[in-house]
């Protein structure tokens, strides 16, 4: 029989029931397709709250239509990011078309990567 432990979403905080710790495995109802397996293991996510599988399973059928922009000018403003002030601010879909971390703790940083704050 399976332990089933109540853990907080690292992507949103909400609560939820895991039954496996791997979300690369999950054996919640939620069924995920060998591509975002692949994709979640990539992730420094343990276990992920069916809401957060959603989402990513949403952002990976809207990256499959998407290549990634090897130039500047290919970026699509809206798309690939926005703008906040001077910066630009890349969205979760330049992120995951980009296919890995750069681990500089981006805001829309879809691989789970939060830096250690050094006091």
């Amino acid at each position: 029989m399976l332990k089933h432990e109540i853990k907080i979403c690292p992507r949103c905080s909400n609560t939820f029931e895991c039954k496996v710790g791997d979300v690369a495995n999950c054996q919640c109802n939620i069924e995920l397709s060998h591509h975002t397996k692949e994709f979640l293991a990539k992730t420094n996510y343990d276990c992920l709250c069916a809401n957060c599988l959603q989402h990513f399973i949403s952002l990976l059928k809207v990256s499959a239509k998407h290549s990634f922009p090897t130039q500047k000018e290919l970026l699509i403003e809206g798309l690939h990011f926005y703008k906040e002030n001077s910066y630009w601010v890349f969205t979760e879909l330049y992120h995951t078309l980009r296919g890995y971390c750069c681990k500089n703790n981006c805001r829309h940083c879809v691989y789970g990567f939060k830096k250690e704050i050094l006091k």
